[in-house]
């Protein structure tokens, strides 16, 4: 039975420049920020960035890892981006449960989720709601 406070699974990827390439071809994304190695050396971020909804797919990973179907009939997220992830970084996706509101059967879970990069700085924050078969009982 979930828990105020339990912790979600954590989801580890590897940031790579042909991810992101495969991700703008998926995506239609081809901001050059993400795909121009030139153009991006001039930028404040010295080189190519990850797509952030790219990277904000490893929490919708997680949620799947504990939700299951639920996440994908009724989960949503609100997030904000918080610094960028280069090729070659290591995000952690992580969270945990805040609330669980049981009525008529079901729970909605409100969770705290979050993706850090290698370097310990935070590169999305933010909340995800999910409602699950009631698990309060």
């Amino acid at each position: 039975m979930m828990q105020k406070g339990d912790s979600l699974p954590t989801i580890e990827k590897v940031i790579t420049q042909h991810q992101i390439e495969k991700y703008a071809h998926a995506s239609g994304d081809f901001n050059p920020i993400h795909v121009d190695h030139e153009f991006a050396a001039t930028t404040q971020f010295g080189g190519t960035i990850a797509h952030g909804m790219m990277v904000a797919a490893t929490i919708s990973e997680m949620m799947t890892t504990a939700f299951g179907r639920s996440w994908a009939e009724s989960g949503s997220m609100k997030i904000r981006f918080r610094s960028p992830v280069k090729p070659g970084q290591r995000v952690i996706s992580q969270g945990s449960v805040r609330r669980i509101e049981a009525a008529d059967g079901v729970s909605r879970v409100s969770c705290s989720v979050w993706v850090v990069k290698d370097d310990g700085e935070t590169a999305i924050a933010g909340q995800a709601q999910v409602i699950v078969a009631d698990i309060t009982e």
